[in-house]
């Protein structure tokens, strides 16, 4: 049916001319969208169906819809909090390569770097960057939001957004323009803190002290594409997202309009409260595609505190390497449920390795509060102040035991990963030893140029294999199997035919890919 059918042809549309039928259409119409709206919103009075098919048919008779209930909106809400919310704009001094559509003025891999690609611009360029094509030096500028927490002028924003930049301006509400220093950034959790002089009555927002619900209407304000002061509505879609953006990805995904500018904004619920931060989106084209992420209101005041007490935020540290307990892992150390963090490797000289924590430990709770996995081990951590004691369990060698240690403090270089890209030929000196049951060929690590002196090397994997489904690559170094430390190819078929007497249904295999080490779990009943 095109915009210019007649309908006037259809029975339907002939019977509904009928007075009386008319008004009741018109009246379940009129009570479907009231309805709708008012408890889309929940907010404001409620009715009864019966009460808008009166009121609607009355109005009808009347020739007036004055009387017709209307949706309730977020305009009280938006008035409220829209004047604590800025503007942030930064002009970075730096080298701008050809900027003809590839290249980025920031290094590879840098949050402003990874923030600019995920937004893109339509004409291939970084957007929100104004700077000289065909290279040399000159003047980078960028645009986020952010928002007052205090009325003498402390204001949240992200930390890409200011990142390197040497000079902030914020646009308040009311069309005027602050300069702004940085007080702190903390790139870990995206998060600065910056500071406007002179006033002591900016309009502020309070960080919600609870986490929101999924389903919970929120409210996105902001920046987006330099139009200022923009609101766009939605509801928590998830919480606890993990983004791959660190062991520290705690994120609300919500599903509100957020793009390019959004970045350091506040989401706020309908009691006016903040309770995310807008930091990133997925998005294949660029623009919202309704799935956006806020860092937690709770995660906001930790830092932040921090930045405005000392300008850097330090961390718990116990200085291990520490993977998820998947099923299949769970399993194999005889786990009754695939839970806790996996500690891969204990660091040379960490508080966990003089505290005689091992590799194929198992980290269950700190300070009497269950470890669900990984993640949450890395962010209760983190959460702790250096120079506390703090309770572990570990289940060691199938044996729970308590673990006092001091933490240390997070160190600022980044964690070392794995490289599954080596520059030594591991497979040039020998083929190695068939092992058919996990689709490999091994050899002595001491006999391959380049593999070091401890476990043994992968020389070839079968695609098809068992080892090749749970990302075993040629190259990597398999240390222990079952918890026996390997040495030659006798040593893992030792170990293998053990956990099968043992009923074994998989068995757990230490593997070290550059300069990390895992736990693979890797099934017995195949091949």
């Amino acid at each position: 049916m095109n915009d210019h059918t007649d309908l006037s042809s259809f029975p339907s549309f002939k019977a509904a001319r009928r007075p009386l039928l008319a008004a009741r259409r018109l009246a379940l119409m009129a009570s479907v969208v009231a309805g709708l709206g008012v408890a889309a919103y929940g907010i404001g009075p409620s009715f009864s169906t019966g009460d808008f098919l009166t009121s609607t048919a009355h109005a009808q008779v009347n020739n007036s819809v004055r009387d017709v209930p209307q949706p309730v909106g977020f305009a009280d809400i938006v008035e409220r909090v829209k004047p604590s919310v800025i503007s942030v704009s930064v002009k970075i001094t730096e080298k701008v390569a050809s900027n003809d559509g590839d290249d980025s003025p920031f290094p590879p891999g840098s949050p402003m770097e990874r923030f600019f690609r995920r937004f893109g611009g339509p004409d291939g360029s970084f957007p929100g960057l104004r700077g000289p094509r065909g290279g040399g030096r000159g003047i980078v500028t960028g645009q986020g939001s952010g928002f007052f927490i205090s009325a003498d002028g402390y204001a949240v924003t992200n930390n890409h957004v200011v990142e390197n930049a040497d000079k902030v301006e914020v646009a308040t509400d009311d069309g005027k323009t602050y300069s702004a220093k940085v007080i702190g950034k903390d790139a870990r959790t995206d998060l600065a803190l910056i500071k406007v002089d002179g006033r002591t009555d900016f309009p502020f927002a309070k960080l919600s002290d609870t986490q929101p619900r999924i389903g919970d209407w929120v409210l996105a304000v902001g920046n987006p594409f330099g139009l200022g002061g923009t609101v766009t509505a939605g509801i928590v879609s998830a919480r606890g997202r993990d983004i791959g953006n660190g062991p520290y990805d705690d994120f609300i995904q919500i599903d509100a309009p957020v793009n390019k500018g959004n970045s350091g904004g506040p989401a706020f619920n309908t009691a006016g409260e903040v309770v995310g931060v807008n930091t990133a989106i997925y998005s294949p084209s660029g623009g919202s595609v309704g799935i956006a992420f806020a860092i937690p209101a709770a995660t906001v005041k930790t830092v932040i505190k921090q930045l405005q007490d000392k300008g850097t935020v330090s961390r718990g540290w116990i200085g291990v390497q520490i993977q998820p307990v998947t099923p299949e892992i769970a399993d194999s150390l005889g786990l009754k449920k695939a839970e806790g963090a996996l500690v891969a490797e204990p660091q040379v000289n960490s508080p966990a390795a003089k505290a005689g924590i091992e590799s194929g430990d198992v980290i269950t709770a700190v300070n009497d509060k269950p470890v669900h996995d990984a993640r949450e081990l890395a962010r209760t951590i983190g959460g702790l102040p250096p120079g506390n004691t703090v309770k572990l369990v570990v289940m060691h060698k199938g044996q729970d035991k308590t673990v006092n240690l001091t933490l240390g403090e997070l160190p600022n270089s980044k964690e070392a990963k794995a490289n599954a890209d080596s520059d030594d030929d591991h497979g040039s000196a020998t083929r190695g030893t068939e092992l058919p049951k996990l689709g490999l060929n091994v050899a002595p690590a001491s006999s391959v140029a380049g593999a070091g002196k401890d476990g043994v090397v992968v020389t070839s994997v079968d695609p098809s294999g068992v080892a090749a489904d749970r990302g075993v690559k040629e190259g990597d170094v398999i240390l222990e199997v079952a918890g026996k430390s390997v040495a030659s190819p006798a040593d893992v078929r030792e170990a293998l035919g053990d956990a099968r007497r043992d009923n074994k249904n998989s068995v757990l295999i230490r593997v070290r890919s550059g300069d990390a080490s895992r736990f693979v779990a890797l099934p017995l009943g195949r091949g």
